[in-house]
This record gives structure tokens, C-alpha cells and sequence, in this order.
């Protein structure tokens, strides 16, 4: 029987509450036949691996619910899964002169819902990896014909539904039975697929009094910033990237990517100088770059003459007896409250009124603030650029000078897919900078840094993310060439992990998903690039 029957039969009818299985430690779709010597874990919507394997089914149904409206009106169309959005996934049409009204909208949501009543089966079947390429030649799907074109593998897996074929890096679920809970609205140019919360398996809330949902206006407009960058650079999915490696243009690419970044960082001194602002408040999630960025923008702060006074948030940790703990007894240093929030406010404050004061350091193994005479204060051209998990929270600034401070958030917001329906995750492109990293300057193994990946988003989702509009200007750290850079670094710590661990699925995934990149040599990297905060050779402390 199936994976599916099995469940339905040992734990009575699932209502599409399980998307898929953990077979003998590998992950299988239900639609996957089962044996009574296998070792069987489920998954549902809450684990990461569940839920990415329903928002990719939904991209599918969403695809396939558009081609049913959209096909009945005159005129071309494309349409691109672009980035994540708060809750959802913003999309456009491309290429076309259909006018994407709130009715169409409306109309392809609807659509969703029909294909949803009928529970039809989503098939995989194997087909030519040649044939599909010309396929989607054919269909004006160029990013899946160019990814198809440096695979190596004669045969790959389609997914149907309903007559509309697409391929996809990943599994789906069965049928659309189980995509009960989404929406589609419209926004700015195009539209978002909004999807249900990983927490809680519900849509997100909506604004009582605008009656619509929240989404991250900034980041959108950073991201869309960077989607122009890919066109200058004539890079918008993995298979152009591979073609340029191919062609030899990876050092211009390189020396191109390295100018914008400078440029972006030199404008944000500018604006920091011409706002007269004397505390500049930098967060982002893990992996970021944040120490890179901080050197750099301290550096075009110096050559405007300005001279800045890198502080670390952490040297305002409280003495380690008033540390709170979490719910499992362990010291939580992540939370607000393990800040000495009044002494930082009021170092500050002094600072600000350009009073000399006496700045601590934290000793992690004492685990106290120590003082070693070390004092500071402000000239009419110094600046203080301060770095923290917390650095964004109007708590931790809530005394302070609004018309003082400046702050930036930092992330990692990649401008590459893989092709016009897969998207890459920053979340993954942040994970690879960290296990390269953390293996070259803390000796971890891609193991330990997978297994405590879980925690680390969990910190970022309950301290940064809420709080990154909060942000003055958000800085991009992707880097165009980093995947192909960081492919060779990666491969072999991944390959390292053992079949029995828990960590092995998603070593196993990354792996998969480097393998569509071609990999480069980083010769030609700037010292003072970002990209060496995490593969070495650079010219910063890190």
C-alpha cells in the first residue's frame, strides 16, 4: 500500500493534515509505496520540511489555476513566483498585455478553490530531460530551459495537474485536497500568494482596521531594487549565471557585483553624515554580513572624515546571575531582557551629549561586564556604529534621540532563482555562509550547524524580523557569484554528514540544490568583500 493507505488505515482518515513521510530516513511523497520492514515517520504542515513542500504544491496550483482563466483571454503571458513577501510569495505577469485586474485576481483565487473541491491528483512521470528543455523553449519559460541545459542527469521528474506540466525542485503532495488554506491578493504590480503560518496552520491576520494583510513595504522595495541589479548584470536565474561562467565572464561579473555594493554602502554614509547622525543601529538575521558591512561602512565614514567608534550591543549583556533562562532552565542571551537596557541607555545618552564615559566589556567567561579604563567620547566628526540583535527594537532605544540615531538592517535577500517558479531561499543562502563559516573559524561540522540551524530561526523570527521595518535603510548582502563561490567550500563539509543523523535530509537537499550551480574560483574575490566574511582571505577581523 501507499504511504497514504498506510496512514489512513493505522490512524484513521488523515484530512490532508500529513504531506509526506520519513522513510528509512528519507524523505518519500505519500503516493510512495510502503513495505512492512520500513522505518516510517510522518511529516505534517509544521515541520520545515512539510511546509515547503506545501508551498511549492501551491505554486503549482496556483500556476495551473491562472493558465485555466488566463487562457481564455487574448494575448501572451508569463508568469514569475519573483520572492517571498511577509506571508506570500509576490508574483507577475510578464511579458504581456493582459491587464492584471483585482477581477482576474479574484477570478484565479476562485479558480484555486474549484481545483481544490475536485482533489486532483498531482502525477509525477519521468520524461527527457532534452525534450522538457525544448518544451519550455516552447513556452516561453527560458530560466527552465537554461537551468535543464546544465543538468546532468538524461531523465527528470515532471509534476501534472491537471494537464499543466512544470518542473520543480522538491516533492509535492498528493492531490489538491490538501492546499485548503491560502488567499491571493492583489499588490503593487502583481499579486501574492499569501500561505497559511508554519506555527499555526491558519492564514496570518489581517489589519482590523484596513482589512487587509501586513506586508514588509521596505523590504519589498529592496528587493525589487535588487531585481534591477540582476538585469544590469544580465542575471536573473541560475542557468544565466552558469552561462556566464561558462563564457568567462566571471570577473567582470565579480568586479561589477563588488561596485554596486561599494556604491550602496557609500550612500548610506552620505546619508548618515548629512543627517547629522551620531548612533548608527545595525541588526540582521545570522550570516548577514553584518561585520563585513560594519568595516566597510566605518571605512567610506572615514573617507568623508568622520570617524567612527565600532560598539558591540553584547558588552551591555547583564552579569550572568541576572541572565534570564528559557523554558528548558538554559540561559536565554537572546532575549531583550538579557541587556543591561538601562545602562546602555544611559552610556548612550551620555555619549550623546558628549559627556567622556567608561565603556565596558563583556567577559563571556566570567560572565561579567569588566571595566578596563577604557573611556570614549564624541568630537564634533565622531559617530558611534553600534551592532546587535536587538538594535532595531525601539525598547532598546526608547530614551534615546530619534533625530540621533540611524539604523540599518542587513539581509541576505538573494536576486537569483532557480527559474521562473523556483525560488532560492535566502534562509538557504544563509545557512550555506554559516556552515562554512562556522567550520573554518569554530571547527563545527555541517552537522552542529545544521542541528542548532532550527534555534537560530527561531531567535531571528522572535527579535529581528518583527522589527525590520523599523530600519532607516535595509542594506541587501547578497552577492550575485556567492553560490558558485560557495559551492566548493560547502560540498565537502556536507557530503560529511552521516546517513544516521537527523541533520542528513537537509545536508542531503543543500546538496542537491548546489548542484545546480556551476562552481567558480574565488581568486578573484576582493579582500574586502563581503563573500570572505564566510569563505576566508579577507581583509577584516571576523
Amino acid at each position: 500500500m501507499t504511504l497514504e493507505e498506510l496512514y489512513n488505515e493505522k490512524y484513521g482518515d488523515n484530512n490532508h493534515k500529513v504531506v509526506a513521510a520519513i522513510v528509512n530516513g528519507r524523505l518519500r511523497e505519500l503516493t510512495k509505496d510502503v513495505s512492512l520492514d520500513d522505518e516510517v515517520e510522518y511529516v505534517n504542515l509544521s515541520s520545515p520540511i512539510g511546509f515547503d513542500l506545501y508551498k511549492r504544491s501551491l505554486i503549482l496550483l496556483m500556476l495551473k489555476a491562472a493558465r485555466d482563466v488566463l487562457s481564455k483571454l487574448e494575448g501572451d503571458y508569463r508568469i514569475e513566483v519573483m520572492y517571498s513577501v511577509g506571508s506570500g510569495f509576490f508574483c507577475k505577469l510578464m511579458d504581456t498585455d493582459i491587464e492584471l485586474t483585482e477581477d482576474i485576481i479574484s477570478k484565479i483565487k476562485n479558480r484555486m478553490y474549484e481545483l481544490v473541491d475536485e482533489d486532483l491528483p498531482i502525477e509525477k512521470e519521468i520524461c527527457s530531460t532534452v525534450d522538457m528543455r525544448d518544451e519550455f523553449l516552447r513556452r516561453d519559460l527560458p530560466g527552465k530551459a537554461s537551468l535543464l541545459k546544465f543538468r546532468k542527469s538524461s531523465r527528470i521528474n515532471i509534476y501534472s495537474l491537471g494537464g499543466y506540466r512544470d518542473y520543480y525542485y522538491g516533492y509535492m503532495v498528493p492531490s489538491t485536497g490538501y492546499l485548503t488554506k491560502f488567499d491571493l491578493v492583489a499588490y503593487e504590480d502583481g499579486f501574492i500568494v499569501v500561505i497559511p503560518q508554519k506555527s499555526t496552520g491558519e492564514l496570518p491576520e489581517k489589519n482590523p482596521e484596513t482589512g487587509t494583510y501586513y506586508f514588509p513595504n521596505k523590504l519589498y522595495s529592496v528587493l525589487r531594487e535588487t531585481e534591477d541589479w540582476g538585469h544590469r548584470l544580465g542575471v536573473g536565474y541560475v542557468g544565466d549565471i552558469n552561462n556566464v561562467i561558462v563564457n568567462g565572464g566571471v570577473s567582470n561579473m565579480i568586479l561589477v557585483q563588488e561596485a554596486l555594493m561599494e556604491k550602496q554602502i557609500a550612500d548610506i554614509a552620505k546619508k548618515i553624515i548629512e543627517g547629522d547622525k551620531k548612533l548608527v543601529l545595525i541588526a540582521g538575521p545570522s550570516s548577514s554580513g553584518k561585520t563585513t558591512f560594519s568595516n566597510r561602512l566605518s571605512i567610506q565614514l572615514m573617507a568623508y572624515g568622520i570617524h567612527p567608534h565600532p560598539i558591540a550591543m553584547d558588552n551591555f549583556f547583564k552579569e550572568r546571575s541576572e541572565t534570564p533562562v528559557d523554558e528548558n532552565g538554559k540561559y536565554d542571551f537572546e532575549c531583550l531582557e538579557a541587556l543591561d537596557l538601562a545602562l546602555l541607555e544611559k552610556t548612550m545618552s551620555r555619549l550623546l551629549e558628549g559627556e567622556e564615559v567608561k565603556m565596558p566589556t563583556f567577559e563571556f567567561t566570567q560572565g561579567k561586564k569588566v571595566y578596563d579604563g577604557t573611556t570614549l567620547k564624541l568630537g564634533k566628526n565622531d559617530v558611534i556604529v553600534m551592532e546587535g540583535i536587538h538594535a532595531l527594537n525601539p525598547k532598546s532605544t526608547r530614551t534615546l534621540p530619534k533625530d540621533s540615531c540611524y539604523k540599518i538592517y542587513i539581509s541576505a535577500l538573494t536576486q537569483l532563482n532557480l527559474d521562473e517558479h523556483n525560488r532560492i531561499s535566502t534562509t538557504d543562502t544563509r545557512l550555506l555562509r554559516r556552515i562554512v563559516r562556522d567550520a573554518r573559524t569554530r571547527g563545527h561540522s555541517a552537522t552542529k550547524t545544521i542541528e542548532m540551524w532550527p534555534s537560530v530561526r527561531r531567535g531571528e523570527e522572535k527579535y529581528i524580523f518583527p522589527f525590520q521595518e523599523e530600519a532607516d535603510t535595509m542594506f541587501n548582502s547578497a552577492i550575485i557569484y556567492e553560490l558558485p563561490a560557495i559551492k566548493t567550500f560547502a560540498e565537502p563539509l556536507l557530503y560529511g554528514v552521516p546517513e544516521d543523523s537527523e541533520a542528513y535530509y537537509e545536508a542531503n537537499r543543500l546538496l542537491k540544490f548546489l548542484g545546480y550551480f556551476l562552481g567558480i574560483d574565488v581568486q578573484n574575490v576582493p579582500q574586502n568583500s563581503l563573500m570572505r566574511e564566510f569563505i576566508g582571505g579577507g581583509c577584516f577581523k571576523v
